[in-house]
């Protein structure tokens, strides 16, 4: 079920396009390594990534059927691999961290979901690694796509695993975030506040290892899809509610926070403000 060409994988990861690129993308496989062995795993367990996550899935079910073969790139611990899995679907699930594979495969055993599941170890910027059926989707969720170093190349390898009119699916961490300026204005973090406007990768904190993260606003995202995409929709994802390094302030105000959660649902996809947020929501047909 995999389609995955497991005898290039050694020549591919020790001929990198460019050192830097590499020496980049093995920091952030170190990072996601280091976190992905523990207990309670803050991918998962983060309630405002999973307001992120529920609007990933609304998306998916809506866009794609129930028994489609999709590719969860970037998977992570495997939740939403789960998600889709106990609803029908067949998930071939990839990510750049072995551990993280690990844990996905371990999460699909004990849900009974092997079958469903399959994972393996390819980073995005191996793509080309992949062979076999054509899938009906493609989703990336929670920013994995912030950490490839050449956008352009994932779009068209995307679009190359899709059949006909499939679907990319796709949550990015934005350039704009009000949240964020406000709180690093109020502390006068003012080096922290201008990360999310930096051009290409900046070294981003996570468990005393750093991940490599580019940010976009979603014109600037798409432009690099747009040769083999059309945008469907995009919409803000944590506009009104905090980011999730604020999940405190989120625990602390409940009722506040499940009105800013109805704004962000109903307002976070219209014309003037779904360019700002944490995160943005896209979904791309490919060119048919």
């Amino acid at each position: 079920m995999a389609g995955i060409d497991k005898s290039k994988l050694p020549e591919a990861r020790s001929n990198p396009v460019i050192p830097e690129a590499a020496a980049r993308l093995l920091d952030t496989r170190r990072a996601f390594d280091s976190v992905a062995g523990e207990s309670v795993h803050p991918l998962d367990s983060n309630a405002l990534l999973q307001v992120i996550r529920a609007s990933m899935w609304r998306r998916i079910t809506a866009a794609v059927p129930a028994g489609a073969r999709v590719l969860d790139l970037g998977c992570g611990t495997g939740i939403d691999a789960e998600y889709l899995a106990r609803r029908g679907y067949q998930v071939v699930a990839v990510d750049w961290s072995p551990r993280m594979v690990e844990h996905t495969r371990l999460r699909a055993a004990g849900a009974g979901l092997s079958s469903r599941i399959c994972a393996a170890q390819i980073g995005l910027h191996e793509l080309h690694l992949m062979q076999g059926e054509p899938f009906a989707a493609i989703y990336s969720d929670l920013g994995a796509m912030n950490c490839v170093p050449e956008l352009r190349t994932v779009a068209r390898h995307c679009a190359a695993l899709l059949n006909r009119r499939g679907k990319l699916i796709v949550s990015v961490m934005g350039r704009i975030c009000p949240w964020e300026l406000l709180h690093c204005a109020l502390r006068g973090r003012w080096r922290r506040a201008a990360v999310r406007f930096a051009r290409g990768p900046v070294p981003v904190r996570l468990n005393d290892n750093v991940v490599w993260t580019s940010y976009f606003t979603p014109r600037e995202f798409y432009r690099e899809f747009s040769a083999d995409f059309e945008l469907t929709h995009f919409s803000a994802l944590l506009l009104f509610l905090p980011p999730p390094y604020l999940l405190g302030w989120y625990e602390r105000w409940p009722k506040l926070c499940r009105c800013l959660g109805w704004l962000d649902e109903h307002l976070g996809a219209l014309p003037l403000v779904r360019g700002a947020g944490d995160h943005f929501l896209m979904v791309m047909t490919k060119h048919g």
